[in-house]
Parts: structure tokens; C-alpha cells; sequence
């Protein structure tokens, strides 16, 4: 009878020391806020939270509380309202262009000041360099790529057969584009467009589709320090002109504004025959249009060009060193081959790093689907998104005067030469 009771109280005693240990690991678990933006392309939310859940699976240790945030612009805005109210998240997903703001509200803390180990010095370089054009400055690297994308051409395959056009031959010029809208505009007895040739969203992110038909005009907007724009360059008018053009002289799509938010529900309606839009389309585009599509890389005048877009991982200084070093942790952990591979398959994203794409996972949906690789293909042409210092009054400034213009109010020389001015006023302090 002794030893029975003597065998109980070991097994009460092993199991209070279990929970002791427990009670003990969960009261120093750090926990980590994330602000992440899920107004970018479908709802990601499932997905996220999933992979949240396997990283604390893995890492006991470590608690993360997502907040989804609304789109790119209202998470930055929430992001620096909880920082001048003195509680900022320990990390955020924004976009890779507000680098010099965060930097400039000294709200960030660059990666080089965290890595520890030449494994993780590696890992700073292992993302494709076009996507770090807009996650370092000063020798340092503030971010880290992770919902990354380009703009690419979504087209209808059923629409260009009807047309007579080889459905396996995208435009890969202006010249090209025009030809085909052109053809693939239709009308009704009446004169009225049932289907649209092209559309280009001119609301949202109009800045981000007008660096594209700048960049394949062969001119970028911005310099690399973030103090110079050349929103008045020839060129540069040269492609807001055409943008114009495309409108009201080729007729090949809407005059006036096209927004951002329905362009994929008109692709996918089949009012337009081809659409810009973010890779981040993708998925969605694939699991609901009904007809047989393609993707590829945007047509060139004097080059193919396209910026890149996303957002990017940022660690916020107003932590404490576990907390960094619990969060460099998540970015680490989110951004492995593997983990980026489920990222694209399941969003439509690129694949940030050259190897995810020699995973099995990717390697067998891009063999499937080849459609996924023409983002990261179209990576040589790429340039840097357009990021300058007080980035949100640039942004407005450029977004006003691409709509002035395709809107008539303004000729584009006279959008674009205001709008330089207005730049030169508030950057020249930056110099």
C-alpha cells in the first residue's frame, strides 16, 4: 500500500513540475504584434493565420498577434499613429517604398544590426537583388522582401482567338498593344463597347503602373537617394502621353479613370480583354476566370520595363532586444525556401528568393503552371518602385497630375511640370 501511495505523489509531483514548467514557459513567451495589410489582391487572411499557428507550433517560445490592417496605405498610417502614441507593433508588413518615411520618423531598426552569424549575414543577400533595390539605402538593409510582386499583362486566350489573333503571342510592343486593342475592342450596333481591348488602373496605385510605361520608355522617376524626382523628363511625359493616347486617340480603352479595385472583376467579366495588374492577382485570376487566359511580361517601347511593388517585413526600434530577436525570428522563419514557396503558390506573389523556385513544391506548380514564372522571369527588366523622402505628399502630388491628365484638365507636360515643382519644394531639403 505504501509503495502505491509512494508511486502516486511521484506522479503528482512529476505533474506539477510539468505545469510549473509550462506556467513558467508561457509567462516568458514573448509576444510580438504584426500589422499586416490584407487589402492586396484576395483575402489572405486563412492563409496567414495558418502559418502563423505552424511558426508558434515550432516556437513555443514566441506568441504572434496578427492585426490586419486594411490596404498598404492604412496600415503605414496605423502603424505611424500607434508609434507617435508610443506603442508601435514589433513588426509590419508595408511597403518596401516607405523605407526612407520609416527611417526618417526613426521608427525601424536595419537588419545588419541584428543578424548575429554569418548564416544569417547570407540570408540578408539571398532574395533576388531587384527586390532589395527598394529594401536598402545607406549600406544598410532596413527590410525584408516578402509580399513582392510585379505588374504583369493578364490576358484573354479565348478573346484574342475570337479576334484572330494567336493567343500564344501577347503584345510585346506599344505598337503591338495598340494593333491588338485595337482588334479586341468591340462594340454593339449602337457604338457602344461590350469589351474593352486594354485597361489600365489609373486609381489606387496609379504611380506604380505609371513608373512601368516610364521604365519601358527607358527612364526611371526617382534617384536612388530618395532627393530627386524627374517626373518632367521627356521621356517621362513621353509615357504619360501615350497613357493618354491609349484612351483618347487609340480608343482601345475608357477614357478617364479606371479603378483599381474592379479592374480584376472586369477581366474577369470579360469587359476587357487584358488587363495590368500585381502578380498578386494571380491566384485569384486562376481559381475564378471561366474563360482560358494567359499572363505575360509588359510590352516595351524603347525597353520591357516594370517597377517592382509589395510590401516588405520591417522590425520597429521601439522594442526590446528579445522582442527583436524573437521577430527576427518570425521574418526568418516566414521567408525560408519552402515557406516562400507555399507564399506564391498561395497568393500569387513571386517567390522572393531564387531557390524557392527549386523546390519541389514550385518546380511542380510552375511546371503545371507556367504562368507563375513569368513574374520572377520579368525580374531582369525590373527597377525600383518610385520611393523618395515624404513619400505619402510625393505620392499625391504624382497620383494628382497623372489624373489631371487623363482626365483632360491638364496637358501632361503641364501635370507633370506642376507636379516636378512640387517635388523639388519639398525634397530639396533632402539634398
Amino acid at each position: 500500500m505504501k509503495i502505491v501511495k509512494s508511486g502516486i505523489q511521484k506522479i503528482r509531483v512529476l505533474l506539477l513540475a510539468v505545469i510549473l514548467l509550462s506556467l513558467s514557459s508561457m509567462a516568458f513567451a514573448t509576444e510580438l504584434t504584426m500589422f499586416y495589410p490584407v487589402a492586396v489582391g484576395g483575402p489572405l487572411t486563412k492563409l496567414v493565420d495558418s502559418m502563423i499557428q505552424e511558426f508558434e507550433a515550432e516556437h513555443p517560445q514566441i506568441t504572434v498577434k496578427a492585426i490586419y490592417s486594411g490596404n498598404y496605405s492604412d496600415t503605414m498610417t496605423k502603424a505611424m499613429t500607434a508609434l507617435k502614441g508610443g506603442t508601435p507593433p514589433h513588426l509590419s508588413v508595408i511597403l518596401s517604398t516607405e523605407i526612407f518615411t520609416l527611417i526618417d520618423n526613426d521608427a525601424i531598426v536595419a537588419f545588419d544590426d541584428l543578424v548575429t552569424n554569418d548564416q544569417e549575414k547570407q540570408w540578408l543577400d539571398c532574395f533576388y537583388p531587384a527586390l532589395m533595390a527598394n529594401s536598402r539605402t545607406g549600406g544598410k538593409t532596413w527590410s525584408i522582401p516578402f509580399q513582392r510582386s510585379t505588374i504583369v499583362m493578364y490576358y484573354n486566350k479565348d478573346a484574342f482567338r475570337k479576334a484572330g489573333l494567336d493567343p500564344e503571342k501577347p503584345p510585346a510592343t506599344w505598337e503591338e498593344l495598340v494593333e491588338m486593342g485595337k482588334q479586341l475592342t468591340l462594340r454593339d450596333a449602337d457604338g457602344k463597347v461590350t469589351q474593352w481591348g486594354l485597361e489600365i488602373p489609373s486609381t489606387g496605385y496609379p504611380y506604380w503602373m505609371f513608373g512601368a510605361l516610364a521604365s519601358q520608355n527607358n527612364q526611371v522617376l526617382m534617384n536612388q537617394a530618395g532627393n530627386q524626382t524627374y517626373f518632367n523628363n521627356p521621356d517621362v511625359v513621353g509615357a504619360l502621353r501615350f497613357w493618354l493616347d491609349l484612351g483618347k486617340t487609340h480608343q482601345i480603352m475608357p477614357e478617364g479613370t479606371i479603378e483599381w479595385s474592379t479592374l480584376r472583376t472586369d477581366f474577369l467579366e470579360q469587359k476587357t480583354a487584358i488587363m495590368w495588374h500585381s502578380t498578386g492577382n494571380l491566384t485569384a485570376v486562376k481559381d475564378n476566370a471561366t474563360f482560358d487566359f494567359g499572363v505575360a511580361m509588359l510590352p516595351a517601347k524603347k525597353q520591357r520595363g516594370t517597377p517592382t511593388g509589395g510590401g516588405n517585413f520591417y522590425i520597429f526600434k521601439q522594442t526590446t532586444p528579445e522582442e527583436r530577436k524573437a521577430a527576427l525570428t518570425l521574418v526568418k522563419w516566414m521567408t525560408q525556401p519552402d515557406r516562400t514557396a507555399q507564399w506564391s503558390i498561395g497568393t500569387g506573389y513571386l517567390g522572393t528568393r531564387p531557390d524557392a523556385y527549386e523546390t519541389d513544391l514550385l518546380k511542380t506548380y510552375v511546371k503545371d503552371f507556367p504562368a507563375a514564372a513569368v513574374a520572377r522571369d520579368q525580374l531582369k527588366y525590373a527597377v525600383a518602385e518610385l520611393s523618395v523622402h515624404e513619400n505619402g505628399r510625393v505620392y499625391k502630388i504624382l497620383n494628382d497630375a497623372i489624373q489631371a491628365a487623363l482626365t483632360g484638365s491638364k496637358t501632361p507636360e503641364a501635370a507633370l511640370e506642376d507636379a516636378q515643382k512640387q517635388a523639388d519644394r519639398i525634397l530639396k531639403r533632402y539634398r
